[in-house]
């Protein structure tokens, strides 16, 4: 059966949250955990979105908190898929905050997710190609390239070390 390619708009999606009192530390900002979970589940959404099937979360890198989430802020998160291989796909996603009182918006957070496409015997299957439209699409699936690589670098580093 040959795959359908799919254009990175095609799966690109768009999660909101309200940040409430259940969801912060002591410090009345939002619990990173909260936020990895917010992560994952969208970086899951994207990944099913593009391969159509059932996926697992493989890794989780390059996660930086660069602002704290405050409690009532308004939390935006995007998501598209940067590259994929023969069965996995890396996500991409960028989280913004705005205080709904002044409008004041920040950037919060980027990570890289890379999932892997699952048949129904729980065996890798293969993913559509990527259509790159632009150059910013071709830039980000060079270097979710790279960042693979170093993946499996540190992957095989930490399976010898083990």
């Amino acid at each position: 059966m040959k795959l359908v390619e799919k254009e990175v708009a095609a799966s690109r999606t768009i999660m909101t949250q309200t940040v409430f009192p259940n969801d912060v530390n002591n410090n009345d900002t939002l619990y990173g955990g909260r936020l990895l979970d917010w992560i994952d589940m969208l970086g899951g959404i994207v990944a099913k979105k593009h391969s159509r099937s059932a996926i697992v979360t493989v890794s989780i890198d390059s996660l930086n908190f660069l602002n704290p989430i405050r409690q009532q802020d308004i939390v935006t998160l995007e998501a598209w898929v940067n590259y994929v291989g023969t069965t996995s796909m890396e996500i991409e996603v960028r989280v913004t905050s705005e205080n709904p009182f002044t409008a004041e918006s920040s950037k919060n957070c980027r990570a890289f997710l890379t999932y892997v496409a699952m048949d129904e015997e729980g065996h890798p299957k293969e993913v559509p190609r990527l259509i790159l439209l632009n150059e910013e699409e071709k830039e980000r699936f060079e270097k979710a390239k790279e960042r693979r690589a170093e993946r499996l670098r540190r992957r095989d580093l930490t399976a010898t070390e083990w």
